[in-house]
């Protein structure tokens, strides 16, 4: 049975680090950067490679829809 495996892309000029899908992770593997966009906002980055299992609760609860999921089946 293959495994499936995530990662996020974040659209990191449209987020303003509201820290919702950091809370909704269930991997934590989503954190605020230390870095602010062009609006000033510390944005959600994936902090942890290869852990993210593409379950999309970060989009889901995303208010402004800046977060994409892709997931990848891994042999």
């Amino acid at each position: 049975m293959a495994k499936v495996k995530g990662a996020i892309v974040v659209d990191t000029e449209r987020c303003k680090g509201c820290n919702l899908c950091v809370v909704a992770c269930p991997l934590k593997v989503i954190a605020l950067a230390k870095e602010v966009n062009m609006k000033g906002y510390n944005y959600a980055q994936q902090i942890i490679e290869d852990t993210c299992n593409g379950c999309s609760s970060c989009a889901t609860v995303c208010p402004d829809g800046c977060i994409s999921v892709y997931k990848v089946k891994v042999e």
